[in-house]
């Protein structure tokens, strides 16, 4: 669903099955902008955001957590590891798509 609604408003997306997947991906092509859920197979949102943060490749690239652990501690955990922005589901289309490009325009 978040796939479609990015495409639909005109952004190229790649999706990666998994954390590690998503990792690999990222080091190899550095994207403009990096959606992640917290739950995730073979490495978490958490785990994967803090590596991206701090590795000097990829330290600049926005991170949006959008995931179901909408509790004020998720948000809080998921910026203490570097998150630019934290959206809880469900969510407006309009919140996402007004996040991600926000994050874009720098």
């Amino acid at each position: 669903m978040i796939s479609d609604l990015l495409k639909g408003s005109g952004l190229n997306v790649t999706v990666a099955s998994d954390g590690v997947e998503a990792m690999e991906y990222i080091q190899g092509r550095c994207p403009d902008l990096v959606v992640l859920d917290i739950v995730m197979p073979r490495m978490n949102g958490y785990e994967l955001c803090r590596r991206l943060k701090a590795d000097p490749k990829t330290q600049n690239v926005p991170v949006v957590m959008c995931s179901s652990k909408g509790e004020e501690f998720d948000r809080y955990w998921g910026m203490k590891q570097g998150a630019d922005a934290y959206i809880a589901k469900p969510f407006q289309p309009t919140e996402l798509i007004g996040t991600v490009k926000q994050l874009l325009r720098g």
